[in-house]
């Protein structure tokens, strides 16, 4: 493993304990040696956790799509900016480049991403961890809406343990390095190949 994907907000949110989270998951991937994929971002979280690990001497790469990096809101200190076309390319690029995912407290583009490549991973699209950091319990809700989701029937147990929770960089990244890839059938696509 080399490089690990982070979605997170282009604001900071309310409190505090985010960025903080942001700059301690930051130090967690110097320490393991490992490197930062993310959306390319100067705010918010994006540039928090993109200036922690650049201050350590860090690998940093960012991928914005043309329109976003025009408005002046890619970060140009990066170790490598990818410039896509749009933002279906950089969450292509993105899961190129990275073997892991993690997803630190944000907005709509944050939830979107992270339920987009769980999706990828039921689908088989990929065999890569990912796991969201339950900063402050940011994702108590999204637990509950999954687990009720279980229990009605729309998510399997085993997709679902595709998902990854912890409360600590160190908690998340162990459970990455120990995350090994499952082998289930996907029925639904065995069925509609008959």
């Amino acid at each position: 493993m080399t490089r690990i994907c982070v979605f997170c907000g282009s604001s900071v949110g309310v409190r505090p304990a985010y960025a903080d989270a942001a700059r301690l998951l930051a130090a967690e991937l110097i320490d393991r040696k490992l490197g930062l994929v993310y959306g390319g971002g100067s705010v918010g979280l994006m540039g928090v956790v993109a200036d922690a690990v650049l201050a350590a001497g860090g690998e940093v790469i960012g991928v914005i799509p043309g329109p976003l990096a025009s408005r002046e809101l890619a970060h140009r200190g990066v170790t490598e900016l990818r410039v896509v076309a749009s933002m279906h390319e950089r969450k292509a690029t993105m899961a190129e480049l990275a073997d892991a995912f993690i997803a630190l407290p944000g907005g709509f583009g944050t939830l979107e991403e992270t339920l987009e490549i769980l999706t990828w991973a039921q689908l088989g699209i990929h065999r890569k961890p990912i796991a969201v950091m339950n900063v402050d319990g940011y994702y108590d809700g999204l637990l509950r809406l999954l687990t009720h989701a279980v229990r009605e029937g729309f998510i399997r147990p085993e997709y679902f343990a595709l998902l990854l929770f912890g409360d600590t960089p160190a908690e998340v990244l162990d459970k990455i390095a120990a995350w090994q890839p499952a082998d289930f059938p996907r029925a639904w696509l065995a069925r509609s190949q008959t």
